[in-house]
């Protein structure tokens, strides 16, 4: 029983090698990947703009520092 099992096994990975070949192989296989990279470095790239974009909107302009220290509030307790 177990050799009948191990010859449906090996038939079955033939197919599937067979399968494979025929649409393509490793080199189709291969394009759809790069052309997938590309896409996500696309999406990565816009994903950043949009996130900084929303920081400054969050944030505000900053103000440039005039290298002195801020003061502090008027009502800060400075003990």
């Amino acid at each position: 029983m177990e050799i009948l099992s191990l010859i449906i096994a090996v038939i079955a990975l033939l197919i599937a090698v067979a399968a494979f070949m025929r649409t393509g192989g490793v080199l189709e296989l291969k394009r759809q990947v790069q052309a997938l990279s590309s896409t996500t470095d696309s999406v990565r790239d816009r994903t950043a703009d949009a996130l900084n974009r929303l920081e400054q909107l969050v944030r505000g302009k900053e103000r440039p520092k005039t290298g002195e220290e801020s003061e502090p509030p008027a009502n800060a307790d400075t003990r």
